[in-house]
């Protein structure tokens, strides 16, 4: 399954126009993105709020993700103090992978940002959470949070700003997105065989692991005819015809 790691801010010292802060805002997206991820069959670990960057980029590089991503809001410098607008999506411009994802995530911005000539992806070479990640990272600066419109736009539009993430997510791994939806309990009902759990929806889906006939199993969601089910810390597609809710 793809597996990302999710490194919302952890700058609480960074204010809202309005109330609230960086870290707050970002992390209730991060919040509203996990049942989405589960339903899609991409598995996740989340930052420590409690550690700096460097320890993000520490617990990411000791992990084996296929993507970084970190979610934070902006500030103009002083002079232009809530004057900016606008979404940046930072890439490394040595992988390509970093910039193919940070494109499709400013690409689907521009259907719900109020402002779509201003969603752009930005290569960095000096930003940390995307230079010194062993995975393919972008970094979200999504909106200022010191103009009036971009803190009440984030602050009104936290589940579709965490849909439109997975979305992407989705897109950059080639997997459909799922409405998340109700966590079912189903049992595995085989001719006595076992069942096999894949990477992808598909035959051809590399097997991960597998489900003894008779087993309890945690169902995220359906895909045509394929669960996304968790077994044993094993999360991945199952056949549905074999599964019964």
């Amino acid at each position: 399954m793809p597996k990302v790691f999710l490194s919302p801010s952890t700058q609480e010292w960074n204010p809202y126009v309005g109330g609230g802060n960086e870290e707050l805002y970002m992390n209730r997206i991060a919040d509203r993105m996990e049942p989405y991820l589960r339903s899609s069959g991409i598995t996740y670990v989340r930052n420590d709020p409690e550690r700096n960057v460097t320890g993000a980029i520490a617990d990411s590089n000791a992990g084996a993700f296929d993507v970084h991503l970190a979610l934070h809001s902006n500030a103009a410098p002083e002079n232009l103090s809530g004057k900016l607008r606008g979404i940046d999506i930072y890439y490394s411009p040595y992988d390509k992978y970093s910039q193919m994802l940070a494109t499709i995530i400013a690409n689907n911005f521009m259907s719900i940002y109020p402002l779509p000539d201003k969603c752009t992806a930005r290569p960095t070479t000096t930003l940390a959470e995307v230079t010194q990640t062993k995975a393919p990272a972008v970094l979200c600066e999504i909106g200022y949070h010191d103009n009036e419109q971009d803190a009440d736009w984030i602050r009104g539009n936290l589940t579709t700003i965490a849909v439109n993430l997975v979305q992407s997510l989705c897109d950059y791994f080639g997997i459909p997105l799922v409405e998340a939806g109700p966590v079912y309990r189903g049992t595995v009902m085989t001719d006595g065989t076992t069942l096999n759990i894949r990477r992808f929806p598909s035959m051809q889906g590399e097997i991960i692991g597998s489900i003894p006939n008779g087993a309890a199993v945690t169902v995220y969601s359906r895909i045509g005819n394929w669960d996304v089910v968790s077994y044993q810390g094993i999360t991945g597609y199952a056949s549905s015809d074999f599964i019964v809710i």
